[in-house]
C-alpha cells in the first residue's frame, strides 16, 4: 500500500503546492559547550512570556514556538546538540529550516564549532552565525569571523553569504537583531506548508509515562491534526487521545510547525519516526503491523551501506557519483595533508569529498555523520571510542583505520579502480587499561593493567593509546598473573 511502502515522504504533492501558506522557520542551535547556547534559549524563552503568565515559561516539551513584534513566528527545538540533529537525520528526519552556530567572541572557533557546521552543511540546512558574549572584556568578535573564515564561512560583512550578528544572551543586546535576520533567511527560503491535508509530522522525543503510556513531542511539518485521529509513526500506530502545547495547555488541533505532545501511541516511537494521519484504526494497526514485520525483514538482511570492499561495483553500476568521507587525525598537519591527498583523488566517475575532519579520536557524532551522510570513516594514528566503535559496527558503517600516511590515499584509489584486495583485516581482541608501572630489574618497565573488555593474548600485537591517539606499536614480550606466566588475562581481571 502507498502507506506500507514508504515513510512519510516530505516531498510536496501537487495539492500541497496549490494550498501552501507561508509557514513559520524551524531553528535549531548548536555550537560548542560553554559559548551560551542554553542561555540564548533561555533569554528567548523568558522574553516571550504571555501576558498573564507569572514567572517563566514551564517547558514541557523540547520545543516552543516565539512570536516577534511584527506577529511573525519561529519555531525552536531544544536539542542536545550536533550528534542528536544528525541521529535524526540518518532517519531520514529533516526537520530544520536555518541553524544558529554560536560561538563565543572571548574564545575561538572550536572543535565542537567545526563539527556544528560540517553537520550543518552536510544537512544542507542553511546558517546563521550569532557571535555572543560580546560584552565581555575579551570579546574579539573580528578574530572569530577570521577563524570561520578558515572552515569556508565567509559572513556577509566580509563579502561572503552567511549572515552574522554579535549577540549578548545575558543582557539581550542583538538579539531582535538576530530574530529579523532568522525571519529574512526564511523569507529567502520561501517556507511555505499545506494546512488543509492529513498532518504529518516528525518526533523529536518520546517517553514512556507510568499513567498515561507512551507520549511522544511531534512537529508537525504539514497538514492539522485534530484530537480522534488515527495515526502511523515509524513502525508504530495509535490515535490521538489528547494534545498539549509547548505550555502544559490541552489543545484540540495543532497546524503546520506547531510542537506538540501527543498521548495515544501503542508504543513508543523512536526519535525521527514520521506521523503520518490515515483514514481509521483499523487500517492504522494494519499497516503499523505490516511494517513491524518489514523492519524485522529488513534487520535480517544485509547492509547497502558505501564500504571501500564494494566501492568499484557501486561506481560501475553508476549508483554512486560522490564519495564522502568523515576524517580524524593525530595532528592538524596530518589532516590538512590527507583533506588534500584524499579529494585529489576525485574521478570523472566519483568524486571525493572529506565532508568532516577533525582531530583526536573517532567519537560516535563522527560515526552518526557517517551513517547519515553514507560516509566512510578514516582515522590516521587514532583509534575510535568504544561506543563509537560500537555504534559502527551496529549501524554497518565502514571504518578504516591506518597509521602509515601513504597507505590511505592508495587504499582510496585501489578501490576506485577495483583493485583493492583486503589481506589482512584487523580484530580487535582486547582493551586493557594502564593502573600503575613499575621497573623490574631485567625486565624493564612492567605495565599494571586492568582487562576492561575481550581477552589479552601473549604474544599478541598491541597498540598503546593515550586520549585515544597511538603513541606505541609493538608485540607483547611477557604477561603475567602475579608470579605467574600466563597464555591470557579475560575481561575482569588484573595482569602485568
Amino acid at each position: 500500500t502507498e502507506y506500507a511502502a514508504d515513510k512519510t515522504s516530505q516531498k510536496d504533492t501537487e495539492e500541497d503546492i496549490i494550498n501552501a501558506v507561508k509557514r513559520a522557520p524551524v531553528v535549531t542551535i548548536m555550537g560548542h559547550v560553554d559559548h551560551g547556547k542554553t542561555s540564548l534559549l533561555d533569554f528567548i524563552r523568558n522574553e516571550n512570556v504571555v501576558a498573564g503568565e507569572s514567572g517563566g515559561i514551564t517547558q514541557h516539551i523540547g520545543a516552543y514556538e516565539v512570536e516577534i513584534n511584527n506577529g511573525k513566528n519561529i519555531t525552536f527545538l531544544d536539542t542536545p546538540g550536533h550528534a542528536a540533529f544528525t541521529a535524526m537525520r540518518a532517519r531520514g528526519a529533516q526537520i530544520t529550516d536555518i541553524v544558529i552556530v554560536i560561538i563565543a567572541a572571548d574564545d575561538d572557533v572550536m572543535p565542537q564549532t567545526r563539527e556544528a557546521i560540517d553537520h550543518s552543511k552536510a544537512a544542507n540546512v542553511a546558517i546563521v552565525i550569532a557571535i555572543n558574549k560580546i560584552d565581555t572584556p575579551n570579546a574579539n568578535p573580528e578574530n572569530i569571523k577570521k577563524s570561520l573564515s578558515e572552515q569556508n564561512i565567509l559572513v556577509e560583512e566580509w563579502g561572503g553569504k552567511y549572515q552574522c550578528q554579535e549577540i549578548s544572551a545575558k543582557s539581550g543586546k542583538g538579539i531582535d537583531e538576530l530574530m529579523e535576520k532568522i525571519l529574512l533567511e526564511a523569507e529567502v527560503l520561501e517556507l511555505k506548508a499545506n494546512r488543509k491535508t492529513e498532518a504529518q509530522g516528525v518526533v523529536l522525543e518520546s517517553r514512556l509515562d507510568k499513567g498515561l503510556g507512551a507520549i511522544a513531542t511531534v512537529l508537525i511539518r504539514k497538514g492539522t491534526l485534530t484530537k480522534g485521529s488515527a495515526f502511523l509513526c515509524g513502525n508504530q500506530y495509535g490515535k490521538v487521545r489528547a494534545m498539549f502545547d509547548d505550555r502544559g495547555k490541552s489543545v484540540a488541533e495543532s497546524v503546520s510547525t506547531s510542537t506538540v505532545e501527543i498521548l495515544g501511541f501503542q508504543n513508543i516511537p523512536e526519535a525521527g519516526d514520521s506521523l503520518q494521519v490515515v483514514e481509521n484504526a483499523v487500517r492504522a494497526r494494519e499497516i503499523g503491523e505490516f511494517r513491524q514485520q518489514e523492519l524485522k525483514e529488513k534487520e535480517m538482511s544485509q547492509s547497502t551501506r558505501v564500504s571501500l570492499d564494494d566501492l568499484y561495483a557501486q561506481m560501475e553500476s553508476g549508483v554512486l557519483k560522490e564519495l564522502r568521507l568523515v576524517l580524524k587525525a593525530d595532528a592538524q598537519g596530518s589532516v590538512e595533508v590527507l583533506v588534500d591527498a584524499l579529494e585529489k583523488r576525485s574521478t570523472e566517475k566519483v568524486s571525493v569529498k572529506v565532508i568532516h575532519s577533525g582531530v583526536g579520536a573517532v567519537n560516535e557524532s563522527d560515526v552518526l555523520l557517517a551513517s547519515a551522510s553514507d560516509a566512510i570513516v578514516v582515522g590516521f594514528n587514532v583509534r575510535p571510542e568504544r561506543t563509537a566503535q560500537n555504534l559502527a559496527e551496529h549501524d554497518q558503517v565502514d571504518l578504516r583505520l591506518y597509521t602509515v600516511i601513504y597507505e590511505v590515499g592508495d587504499e582510496i584509489k585501489q578501490a576506485m579502480v577495483g583493485l583493492l584486495d583486503p589481506t589482512f583485516r584487523e580484530k580487535e581482541l582486547g582493551r586493557v587499561e594502564v593502573r600503575d608501572t613499575f621497573r623490574v630489574p631485567k625486565f624493564g618497565v612492567i605495565a599494571g593493567s586492568y582487562v576492561q573488555d575481550g581477552t589479552v593474548l601473549r604474544n599478541a600485537q598491541v597498540r598503546l593509546l593515550r586520549d585515544n591517539v597511538v603513541i606505541y606499536e609493538g608485540e607483547l614480550d611477557s604477561l603475567r598473573r602475579f608470579k605467574e606466566d600466563v597464555n591470557e588475562v579475560k575481561e575482569g581481571y588484573e595482569c602485568g
